[in-house]
């Protein structure tokens, strides 16, 4: 399913589009708050977007890039995933390239995403963020989702234990 918002189409993530994303998952500043490390091969990245595409077929998941209405300038990626269907939720993540960031872009699409979660019968999303991923952490406050937990040592990003916040939100 495409979302629209005022700026932005959210389409299905494909296998073509691992060669867009392959940029924002090899910049060591973007990925500096996610689970994995940069990637330096375009082959890791097909691999990774193959997996999601898989989940997404399996109705595990849904995965969206996201892009500009404008002009169809790839921006990230926005996704629903760990979805609990028994229990009406699921994970929100999102990943937007450097270039970007500071536009309203991440709300936007993010808003968007929780819209259609409600439509689809979501009543909980939650995040998770890494301690000292400020930018990640306002846009959630931002969107209306509360800190309810913490997670000592919780994810090992290149041989560094790391904490991180667990966040959630009922539609």
């Amino acid at each position: 399913m495409i979302l629209e918002t005022e700026r932005l189409a959210l389409s299905p993530v494909t296998p073509e589009d691992s060669a867009l994303i392959y940029p924002v998952m090899a910049d060591p500043e973007v990925m500096a708050h996610m689970d994995v490390a940069a990637m330096d091969d375009p082959d890791m990245t097909l691999a990774f977007i193959e997996g999601r595409v898989g989940e997404m077929e399996r109705g595990e998941a849904f995965y969206w890039s996201v892009r500009l209405s404008a002009d169809g300038t790839f921006l990230g990626s926005v996704d629903l995933s760990d979805i609990d269907r028994r229990h009406h939720r699921a994970e929100i993540g999102f990943v937007l390239a450097r270039p970007v960031w500071g536009q309203g872009y991440g709300y936007e699409a993010v808003q968007a995403v929780l819209s259609h979660a409600a439509t689809l019968g979501f009543r909980r999303l939650w995040a998770r963020t890494q301690v000292g991923d400020n930018a990640s952490e306002k846009l959630l406050t931002k969107l209306g989702f509360e800190i309810e937990g913490y997670m000592k040592g919780h994810v090992d990003h290149d041989g560094e234990r790391r904490d991180c916040r667990l966040w959630g939100l009922l539609l």
